[in-house]
């Protein structure tokens, strides 16, 4: 990901979540406890339409390689494309910066929806509802709710969402709420059905986003008790 070094404040109060989320779930709090400050920082926040440009380019890539598409991306224009800039590029030039024909026509129905409004402005967007934005960005080519779910956390800071399709998250529930015997790694039929993630979270509004966060602290503590403690 492209960062200028800078982080920004969350847009609520992660105290009265932390509070909230242990007084309604004790296993969640114990979880909380084990795991330590809720330490989420927001990336910095450019415009839907540059955030979906990074999340197309890194789908089913490993983080270094996507970054060097990326940066390869940037560098035609200078930093991040307008809209119309991006429409008007060769498909040439931008396979030559390593993206696929498949990332070219996402990237080109992102623009394009951008300048007809279906992406929302910056401006436009903070005033929008977790649902209306899912609703809005799920109409460009290659975006479904997991990806608008990762901008509204890590990019937007909304502190109500919880994506229940998420490896991790499911990971991270079995690991905090079911009964798996310690002496073997999970599996994929241990993982918890959407619809039960669904079900515990309710307790955990309005900060789904911070239960999340700590189910995926809860891989990381695990990951490290089987590597001896190692990070």
């Amino acid at each position: 990901m492209i960062h200028d070094g800078r982080s920004r404040k969350l847009p609520f109060d992660s105290s009265a979540a932390i509070a909230h989320l242990s007084a309604a779930d004790a296993k969640l709090g114990a979880l909380i406890e084990r795991a330590g400050p809720f330490t989420l920082k927001l990336d910095p926040a450019p415009s839907p339409f540059e955030s979906l440009i990074e999340s197309i380019l890194y789908q089913q890539l490993h983080g270094k390689a996507a970054a060097t598409i990326h940066r390869r991306v940037r560098e035609i224009y200078g930093g991040d494309p307008a809209p119309q800039a991006l429409l008007d590029t060769p498909e040439e030039r931008l396979r030559a910066a390593g993206v696929s024909a498949n990332k070219i026509k996402a990237l080109r129905d992102l623009a394009a929806k951008t300048l007809d409004g279906t992406v929302p402005a910056h401006r436009v967007i903070q005033k929008m509802s977790d649902t209306e934005i899912v609703e809005h960005l799920t109409q460009v080519r290659g975006i479904g709710p997991w990806t608008v779910e990762m901008l509204l956390i890590f990019r937007m800071g909304r502190p109500d969402v919880l994506p229940v399709t998420d490896y991790g998250v499911r990971k991270g529930y079995a690991l905090t709420f079911m009964r798996v015997p310690k002496s073997r790694a999970i599996e994929a039929a241990d993982l918890p059905l959407p619809a039960q993630v669904e079900k515990r979270g309710r307790r955990w509004a309005p900060y789904r986003s911070v239960a999340s966060w700590y189910l995926w602290r809860a891989c990381d503590l695990a990951r490290n008790a089987a590597s001896g403690g190692r990070a």
